[in-house]
């Protein structure tokens, strides 16, 4: 460890740009002190810890963090050891443990978190117990070496597994320091080597791709023979309704064939594979995503075999798309957006930042020269410029969406070309913002508990759907993260959740059971419970305005596009009709009817094998047993252990043939 008042200092990074800092400081008295804060897309955490270490020099035997989180929540967060009893309070829960002590893992910390739990696994041979329970593990992955300031520094490179979702990867020095913590985007680099942060990103990307590669090596299922599903009831989305029972014939990429089992006639060699009664159901769709390339495992395990990218690093989209489109590594068929932000202290850091009128419409030229479905505008983008932008995105073939930019309404940006909105609540902020506030703070979110008192039926709301309706405007919805970032709740599970979060690990468990919102009393959080059934409601008000919702999540577990289309159906959408958008209609808005959304012969192989009839209770798309993507085969089962996620399901037999 640093010597006693010895202060570190690091760089925090998000999306590739410079957005925090993390100060350390090691006191004569053994106790570390971190101060964290961060601001990227005008919002951010600020975080102070204090830290201190038992006898073994490793184990934290006393934590508490205090601040605010991403979207300004209070934290104050306490753990104590005292003898072999160890106590906490968060905000996810309050516990106690008796015996030999374990690593305690932290609700809401500083990035500094995953060094610490990396060290005491490390320190104890690889692995150690963690609470409030799990394990975390520590592989020795890759030795390199870095520039440092007084010349190449020899570096090892550690895979950190059983805090968050994803591996995390840690660098340290000969002495064991640590020189960055890298984190599926959101890296921590030690102040003397952030000059080396491109080099550092790269390293993080090849030692994905790597991981990714071998992952997909054992889940893929690749039959080069025809493959019969039989047993399965078929979801028509034109009919509404499920198939008598059917089996279902492919070879490699396309569906060739489709006769009702007592009519189905055997092919010599084919594989064949028992639906068991199932319901087989084109691949789902996320209108929404940012996708990165671990996401392609959670997208396939849910049964989404198509996404729509609403904004990432351009470069890094384009090499990650390949890689799905081959095979190369497990992910879904990806439709992008280009991403075009205004310059502000809010700006969010990828895509395009133009600082002109004419560096904008040449970043919508560059999105067309690449096939870009369309472009995405932002929160910082300046209004006076958004009607150039849609014009030449027009004139290029592109579709133009978006958020409202900051004092401006959806009204405006209708008149001025979007051919959609994105997201519900910059909708409605349309209704509820008084002129001259800043969507491009948390009060995008935090003003939506004005909805409580929001008239469906006056003037503002009744001109904004007529336009919408007369100009053919629909919304990308992703009800779910607002469902999430208003009615989330410190020690609860959101009902959102509760269908899987038991199986996830103890870090993502905890995230998800605290309160997201800034509150200073039970008042102020019943202003959010109150107002987001108002969300549902603008949701059916425009379904049955006949204005097309888009299921979109700004989240990348797959989970939660299952909970999108719950609160479709919550709303008051027939659960038929919203299977029918999830597959067939979202294919057609995104140029891909020809060959996708249906489940018929001369189509792509892609769809779902589900346990279950959705058409009588649409949680059913929670139940996926097996999932073809462009003819490969996956079974959630086997993607879920891969994760250090404990299985929802089982893989159907494979009766006859080759289940390799």
């Amino acid at each position: 460890m640093p010597a006693a008042g010895h202060t570190e200092r690091f760089t925090y990074f998000g999306a590739g740009e410079r957005c925090g800092e993390l100060v350390v400081t090691h006191h004569p008295d053994g106790e570390l002190r971190t101060d964290f804060a961060v601001s990227n897309n005008g919002r951010g955490a600020e975080l102070h810890e204090r830290i201190s270490v038992g006898e073994d020099g490793q184990l934290p035997h006393q934590w508490t963090v205090e601040g605010t989180s991403l979207m300004g929540g209070q934290v104050q967060e306490r753990f104590v050891t005292d003898g072999l009893t160890q106590t906490w309070t968060s905000q996810a829960e309050a516990g106690e443990h008796s015996g030999t002590p374990r690593l305690y893992l932290p609700a809401d910390s500083s990035p500094y978190s995953t060094w610490i739990a990396a060290r005491a696994a490390l320190a104890a041979g690889g692995s150690v117990e963690a609470l409030p329970h799990g394990h975390v593990r520590t592989d020795l992955l890759h030795s390199t070496q870095l520039d440092g300031p007084g010349g190449p520094v020899p570096v090892d490179v550690h895979a950190v597994r059983g805090i968050a979702l994803t591996p995390e990867y840690v660098l340290t020095d000969a002495e064991g320091e640590l020189i960055a913590c890298l984190a599926m985007g959101s890296d921590l680099v030690r102040a003397p080597f952030e000059q080396q942060y491109p080099a550092l990103a790269k390293l993080e990307g090849t030692l994905t791709r790597a991981y990714l590669h071998q992952v997909q090596e054992r889940i893929r299922h690749r039959f080069d023979a025809p493959v019969r599903i039989r047993a399965v009831r078929v979801f028509d989305p034109d009919r509404l309704t499920l198939t008598e029972p059917m089996s279902v014939t492919m070879f490699r990429d396309r569906i060739t064939g489709m006769a009702p089992d007592e009519e189905s006639v055997a092919v010599a060699g084919e594989v064949v594979i028992d639906g068991a009664g199932g319901t087989l159901v084109a691949g789902l769709h996320d209108m929404h995503a940012h996708v990165r390339p671990i996401d392609g495992l959670f997208y396939l395990a849910a049964g989404v075999t198509t996404v729509r990218d609403m904004g990432n690093a351009n470069e890094a989209l384009l090499s990650l798309t390949a890689s799905w489109d081959t095979g190369a590594i497990a992910g879904p068929t990806v439709v992008p957006s280009g991403f075009i932000e205004g310059r502000s202290p809010h700006s969010a850091l990828f895509g395009f930042i133009p600082e002109t009128l004419e560096e904008a419409l040449d970043a919508v030229r560059w999105y067309a020269a690449r096939g870009y479905h369309q472009i995405k505008i932002y929160n910082s983008m300046n209004p006076d410029w958004v009607p150039a932008l849609t014009a030449e995105a027009h004139r290029l073939g592109l579709r133009a969406v978006g958020h409202i930019p900051a004092f401006t309404t959806p009204d405006r940006m209708i008149e001025a070309g979007y051919d959609e909105i994105t997201h519900v609540n910059q909708l409605m902020l349309g209704w509820l913002l008084d002129e001259g506030e800043d969507t491009r703070t948390p009060l995008r979110l935090t003003a939506m508990t004005r909805a409580k008192d929001l008239d469906l039926d006056c003037d503002a709301v009744r001109h904004t759907l007529k336009l919408m309706r007369e100009r053919n405007i629909g919304l990308d919805t992703t009800a779910v993260i607002v469902e999430r970032l208003m009615l989330s709740r410190a020690r609860t599970v959101l009902s959102a959740d509760a269908p899987f979060l038991s199986h996830m690990p103890a870090g993502y468990q905890r995230q998800r059971k605290r309160t997201y919102v800034p509150f200073t009393s039970e008042d102020d959080l019943s202003e959010y419970d109150t107002s987001f059934p108002v969300v549902l409601k603008v949701l059916k008000r425009l379904h049955d305005h006949g204005i097309a919702l888009w299921p979109g999540t700004d989240d990348s577990t797959g989970f939660t596009v299952h909970r999108e289309l719950e609160l479709y159906v919550e709303a008051g959408l027939p659960a038929a009709e919203v299977l029918r958008i999830a597959t067939r209609d979202c294919a057609d808005h995104l140029g891909l009817g020809h060959s996708h959304g249906r489940v018929e012969p001369g189509r792509n192989a892609s769809f779902v094998l589900l346990d279950g009839d959705p058409l009588e209770d649409i949680s059913v798309v929670r139940d996926v047993r097996m999932v073809v993507k462009n003819g490969d085969v996956y079974y959630p089962h086997e993607i879920y252990t891969e994760l250090g996620i404990r299985p929802f399901s089982t893989p159907p037999t494979v009766i006859q043939g080759d289940g390799s």
